[in-house]
């Protein structure tokens, strides 16, 4: 399985060699691996339906860190839509950017890499390598909704999804940690095995369900994918209607089975679930642009699977992973459609449409099976779930139960409404509207639409196909009646409620379509300042002014002033922790040489002197002396590779220090000049404010130093192996096997820093002499006036 996903990343990575030569055939590669991963799905069948297929790849052994990997019915289902219609779309892509299109080199390579770290995500199981992946897919759709950041819609969309995943993905972080210390371990399988209980372990799953719901655009997160489709389609149909929006989806089917009994992982889910899917349709009714049309009823469609994995419903799970599948299958043709219909009128705008239909017939079947699966048409596959998503909670009965149902049904109407008004906008004949004259649609186009929306009917006539997919899944939830363990897909269960929920749902979705006039004067009616979106900007508004009085205040341009915020940083954070948890060690001495007394004074004595000094060069000359003074501590606790380090960066210091000073002022302080008015000095209560910070660190940073050297309670395990190996390494002396051993690499770095403070010490120099020179002769020498013209 890491295999797969290491594939994925390294075509992604040569893909644009290829683009160089031929963008249609990127694609054409890019489609490859996709497919291949679909095929090993297939392969791994009787594995996944079964006890599932795992792999482990040890990432740190000594850390505990894992890269855990399992296939199972879950899993298997999202490598049909992330393998299947990721090989569709990217055969699609291949005729959907022309040679024109300036971005298309760069999202075949996108594109395949996202689908890698999709395959990562959803295979995972270890919460720690799902996470990698998480915001390796938040990423990758950063990149593609902003192309190549030209348009301001475009990275307005691709950070105001990247700001709300991310968010939630830092806040899953934390969750992840939480949950995974509780637990004990951070194996998605383990856990759900046996979840951890307590209140860390409640507020960590309160934290992962965050990142899911902003990933799946769940109320009040959701208008980031609407604005998201400033993308292209291809881009649209793959990752804001296939498989990148339900990662969250993902998330919340895979920890289900072992929270879904507990209040605060179902209320939440079920609650913004229902919210999202009526908002979601609501707003799909009303908009005029097809592309937006598909995003609002995708952000609908994420909130009933989102009410459906939560359940915690043997039916309600059977329902879900139908629908999962179903939603792929007819979102992502759909999304083809509308690319389509651009492409060949110009326009997506239902009120300059008309005719359409007539004049494409076969696109307009195609769109037809889509929206009709989306609406829940008998023999379609989403006709399936609908039917097994009332049934579950019509059977559950009790407040619950049917709160939830109606919520689903009413949801439901509104699915049909937009469904039809997709039709309708995209390809009927409209009073008053000129028909338009489309250009003919490339096969490479209509092959994968077709494809898509033809496996929604074929699936949908064969029930127990699907029911093998999804069974295995729902079994990890018991079975509370003889119901609930008989219940398989069928196209036919008798005359039942739920099938009246699914008929009333038809109706009243077309009479909600015929009466969309009125409806939409209603809309307007109850239109109002608030929205999410206008949340969304009022908080990142809020955030800016913040971080713009925030660095006001402490980006001053002032030395003293960064200086002071450190130090109050160091103090409040490290400190808090130093006074609650450190310890006074029980042996330390005061003094463990004589030669400290004399060295120490000095330092002392210099830090003193230094409070004082008004003349530059003078204070630089204690602080060397400090350092020097330091060194000589090194020196007698038996550390001389310290001291001499430690008197070589003194001395380039004090050189640096030498030079830069004699393009300065020689006084510190303008009332220290005798040319300067009295009254100029600093203020009195400035300097006793610096000083008492200056103090309280420096005695914090000496206890720490005490404490912290007393908190080993054993000697290192790496000091024993050092001086074990360092005959290996040719050296004498331990230290040097690790200077340029053991921590070659930090040595290297070191010397670089050394050779870029020498060379800074250079340039000062030579700026200092070309100075003198220029000065001298007058003004600009003859050779720069001819340089500057």
């Amino acid at each position: 399985m890491l295999a797969l996903v290491v594939a994925h990343l390294v075509v992604a990575a040569l893909l644009p060699l290829v683009s160089r030569r031929s963008r249609r055939a990127a694609f054409g590669i890019a489609a490859v691996l996709p497919a291949a991963t679909l095929v090993w799905g297939f392969a791994h069948l009787g594995a996944a339906l079964g006890p599932g297929l795992e792999e482990t790849v040890t990432w740190s052994a000594a850390l505990d860190l894992e890269l855990g990997f399992r296939l199972d019915a879950l899993g298997l289902v999202m490598i049909v839509l992330v393998g299947g219609l990721g090989a569709l779309i990217l055969a699609y892509s291949a005729w959907y950017f022309g040679r024109e299109s300036r971005d298309a080199p760069r999202n075949s390579a996108l594109l395949l890499a996202f689908a890698g770290a999709m395959l990562g995500l959803v295979l995972a199981d270890d919460l720690l390598t799902l996470y990698v992946f998480w915001e390796l897919t938040s990423i990758a759709s950063f990149l593609l909704v902003g192309q190549s950041g030209l348009h301001r819609a475009n990275r307005r969309a691709a950070v105001q999804a990247l700001l709300v995943t991310v968010f939630g993905g830092l806040a899953m972080l934390l969750g992840i940690v939480f949950v995974g210390e509780s637990a004990g371990t951070y194996r998605i399988s383990e856990i759900v095995a046996a979840p951890p209980a307590g209140g860390v372990a409640a507020t960590g799953v309160a934290l992962i369900l965050v990142g899911a719901l902003t990933k799946s655009a769940q109320a009040p997160f959701h208008p980031w994918l609407p604005a998201a489709m400033a993308a292209p389609t291809p881009v649209s149909a793959y990752l804001h209607a296939a498989s990148m929006v339900k990662a969250g989806v993902v998330l919340v089917g895979r920890l289900s089975p072992g929270f879904a009994d507990r209040a605060e992982w179902w209320v939440p889910i079920a609650v913004l679930g229902l919210v999202t899917m009526v908002i979601g349709g609501w707003r799909a009714l009303h908009e005029t642009d097809l592309k937006r049309l598909l995003a609002f009823g995708t952000v609908s469609q994420l909130g009933f699977l989102m009410v459906l994995f939560g359940s915690g419903d043997r039916i309600g799970e059977v329902a879900a992973l139908t629908m999962l599948l179903a939603h792929g299958l007819f979102k992502a043709p759909l999304f083809m459609v509308v690319g389509i219909v651009d492409k060949v009128t110009g326009t997506r705008e239902v009120g300059a449409l008309s005719g359409l239909g007539r004049r494409l017939p076969g696109l307009a079947v195609a769109a037809v099976l889509a929206a009709a699966s989306m609406a829940g048409v008998p023999f379609l596959l989403g006709f399936l779930g609908k039917e097994a998503a009332f049934e579950a909670f019509v059977h559950q009965g009790g407040a619950r139960g049917w709160v939830l149902a109606l919520g689903l049904l009413a949801g439901s109407v509104l699915t049909v409404a937009y469904s039809a008004r997709f039709l309708w906008g995209a390809f009927a004949d409209k009073p008053g509207v000129e028909p338009v004259d489309p250009k003919r649609p490339a096969p490479g186009l209509l092959a994968p639409t077709w494809t898509a929306a033809v496996a929604g009917l074929v699936l949908g006539c064969v029930p127990p196909l699907v029911d093998a997919l999804a069974q295995p899944y729902a079994e990890a939830y018991p079975a509370t009646d003889a119901t609930e363990a008989d219940y398989h897909l069928a196209l036919w269960h008798g005359l039942s409620l739920p099938l009246l929920f699914s008929v009333v749902a038809l109706a009243g979705g077309l009479a909600l379509h015929v009466g969309r006039e009125r409806i939409t004067g209603l809309h307007r009616a109850l239109r109002h300042p608030l929205s999410a979106q206008r949340g969304y900007e009022i908080a990142v508004a809020g955030l800016e002014r913040a971080a713009t009085q925030v660095t006001g205040r402490v980006q001053v341009g002032s030395l003293p002033v960064y200086l002071g915020v450190l130090l109050c940083t160091v103090l409040v954070l490290p400190g808090i922790a130093l006074t609650t948890g450190g310890t006074w060690p029980q042996d330390q001495s005061l003094v463990s040489s004589l030669l400290q007394l004399p060295l120490g004074l000095i330092v002392v004595a210099a830090a003193l002197a230094l409070t004082r000094v008004r003349r530059r060069f003078t204070a630089v000359l204690l602080v060397g002396a400090i350092g020097y003074g330091i060194g000589g501590l090194f020196v007698v606790d038996g550390a001389p590779d310290l001291a001499l380090a430690q008197f070589l960066v003194e001395t380039l210091t004090l050189v640096a220090f030498v030079f830069v000073l004699r393009r300065l002022p020689a006084h510190f302080d303008p009332g220290d000049r005798p040319d300067t008015e009295p009254g100029t000095r600093p203020r009195r209560g400035t300097e006793l404010r610096k000083a008492a910070l200056a103090t309280v660190t420096g005695v914090f940073v000496a206890v720490a130093g005490v404490v912290l050297s007393g908190a080993r309670q054993q000697p290192p395990a790496a000091s024993g192996e050092f001086v074990a190996r360092a005959p290996e390494a040719g050296a004498d002396n331990v230290i040097a096997a690790i200077l340029v051993d053991f921590r070659a690499l930090d040595t290297v770095g070191e010397i670089t820093v050394l050779l870029i403070a020498a060379a800074g010490t250079a340039s000062l120099v030579l700026a200092t002499r070309f100075d003198k020179r220029r000065t001298a002769g007058g003004g600009t020498p003859e050779h720069e006036k001819e340089v500057l013209g």
